[in-house]
């Protein structure tokens, strides 16, 4: 079969423009970046703003394992199914970060023929938003510096700027750094860090903003220090948030492209799940719900991170109401969650796959806490035999969730039909009564405790001494009314990646606690999260490449 690369490349795209005509998008509405890549103008949220929506479909998974489970490529596929039924349906995904796409995944628009399309574009500069969330945040911290260097008239303590500023790469060896070395005109000494694009919280701001206005208010909240009083600084402050809208208003703008099949699909905005809360744009869903019957979006990594943070976060904030959960699940990773080394996962193996299912129960009765109706997705590979296929099946139907098998990989959309068929049946006969898991109102370690015990499963939580006194600082700053994004590993369902399966008898920690104002969240940071993650021995750019022509190989 070919690689990833070689199907996209040899991809027949239509050109943006009627993609857009097919949805019923004026020429005046679309921005073009070449031929097949378009932002949609802010026009058009005005012109659609009394148009039904359509219904909306998230993609979530189990945990992920290095077996890999293709929650993006089953989106991608479930979509292009939609469109092989004639259903009016439109992808909403995240846009790629260039530190995973060099890193480990080498690429992250699906695979083989359920992809999204120009590929190579997508992966690295796209139409430039990850640049622009980028400068917008080191325009911040440059601003904050220079108040320092000319005169400090707010006061700031350079020993508590909670501002970091951020690349989108790995790179470990700027994880702990200090700056202004050099004499008195490259400014004043202090300890720094930086953190990869996509943990920002400008990314998260852009993620959850209804519009320009909104934007600029939310960048303006950004708490960016402390002064010696111990009073906050916002970037509000600094008269920051005017340069940073500037910077960002054509990236609030969400990206047109298409899958291989020429489904229309946008991919705007991509925090991360673990680190932060793992969805696309509000704006690109929404904008997805007016033009299509049907809008598929993914929520990171498994139900328990992506998933929680989609609805309790994303919803509450864009008023959204999903009408249908597809988790995704290969019988690999349940055998991984059961025991089986990475090794052996392609042995039939019942005995496994029965212990490791748990993990797939929880996910199921996980969702069906939110009252949306769940519908599984076994993503199947080749040597997965009848006897673990008909055995999951059983067992989801045992938990009051259809099942499908999905070889959108191998088959594109073709592959999805039985899915595809599934998602529109569960949608029309069940009805979806979704509901967020708790009331902002609640203390902070209240909320948090929710989400440990319902979701994680866990007996409880353990509050570190720092985390207190982080706690009690956002209380006084009259803050603690806000959700909660809790950053944790996305291998397991505890804060330790070691533990699979369902683990049980454990309490999740809470380390520290950090104030997102503009974003209008709080981080609750468990185990040992890295903000800023470090390449592998052989990362994946190891393996890219560009040939004289221009041709890159490489991305998968």
């Amino acid at each position: 079969m070919l690689s990833d690369i070689e199907i996209a490349q040899r991809a027949n795209m239509k050109n943006i423009g009627e993609i857009a005509s097919n949805l019923s998008i004026e020429e005046d509405d679309i921005e073009y970046y070449g031929h097949y890549k378009a932002k949609l103008s802010e026009a058009l949220f005005q012109k659609l703003e009394n148009k039904p929506d359509g219904k909306l479909i998230l993609v979530t998974a189990i945990n992920p394992t290095p077996a890999g489970e293709g929650k993006t490529t089953v989106s991608v596929g479930l979509a292009e199914a939609m469109g092989q039924l004639n259903k009016n349906a439109v992808l909403a995904l995240r846009e790629p970060s260039l530190g995973p796409v060099f890193g480990i995944k080498g690429g992250a628009a699906g695979g083989g023929y359920a992809q999204v399309v120009p590929m190579e574009d997508i992966n690295l500069h796209f139409t430039g938003d990850m640049h622009a969330i980028t400068a917008a945040n080191n325009l911040l911290c440059a601003m904050l510096d220079n108040h320092m260097q000319q005169g400090n008239e707010l006061r700031i303590d350079q020993r508590r700027v909670m501002i970091k500023r951020v690349m989108d790469m790995n790179d470990r060896a700027l994880r702990n750094i200090v700056i202004g070395l050099g004499g008195k005109i490259d400014g004043i000494p202090r300890s720094d860090r930086f953190q990869i694009t996509v943990a920002s919280e400008v990314m998260a701001i852009l993620c959850l903003s209804a519009d320009l206005a909104d934007m600029k208010k939310r960048l303006g909240n950004i708490l960016v220090a402390y002064n010696l009083d111990g009073e906050p600084v916002y970037a509000r402050d600094l008269g920051a948030n005017g340069a940073m809208t500037a910077l960002l208003k054509d990236a609030l703008k969400p990206n047109l492209v298409q899958t291989l099949e020429n489904t229309p699909a946008f991919i705007h905005g991509g925090p991360f799940a673990n680190i932060a809360h793992g969805c696309n744009s509000i704006r690109a869903t929404k904008l997805a719900m007016k033009l299509g019957d049907y809008c598929i979006t993914e929520a990171g990594f498994g139900s328990d991170l992506g998933a929680e943070k989609f609805f309790d976060i994303k919803c509450r904030y864009g008023n959204l109401k999903p009408d249908c959960v597809v988790v995704v699940a290969t019988v690999r990773a349940l055998k991984y969650n059961g025991g089986v080394p990475k090794t052996e996962l392609t042995s039939e193996n019942v005995e496994a796959l029965k212990k490791g299912i748990v993990n797939l129960q929880v996910h199921i009765e996980n969702m069906q806490k939110y009252g949306v109706p769940v519908v599984v997705a076994i993503n199947r590979f080749m040597t997965d035999t009848d006897a673990e296929l008909n055995f999951i099946k059983e067992f989801c139907e045992s938990l009051n969730a259809e099942c499908a098998m999905a070889e959108v990989f191998a088959k594109g959309g073709k592959g999805g039909i039985e899915l595809a068929e599934k998602v529109c049946k569960t949608i029309e006969t069940k009805k979806s009564d979704f509901h967020i898991l708790y009331d902002a109102d609640l203390s902070i370690k209240e909320k948090v405790e929710i989400i440990a015990k319902e979701i994680y499963r866990a007996d409880g939580i353990a509050v570190t001494s720092q985390a207190e006194k982080a706690i009690a600082q956002i209380e006084a700053l009259g803050c603690a009314n806000l959700p909660v994004c809790i950053a944790k590993t996305q291998y397991s369902l505890s804060d330790d990646p070691t533990k699979l399966g369902k683990p049980e008898n454990f309490k999740i920690t809470v380390r520290d606690v950090t104030l997102s104002a503009g974003a209008g969240f709080i981080v609750v940071l468990t185990g040992d999260i890295m903000t800023m993650p470090g390449l592998p021995k052989a990362p994946a750019a190891l393996r890219i490449d560009c040939d004289n022509e221009g041709n890159i190989t490489g991305l998968f």
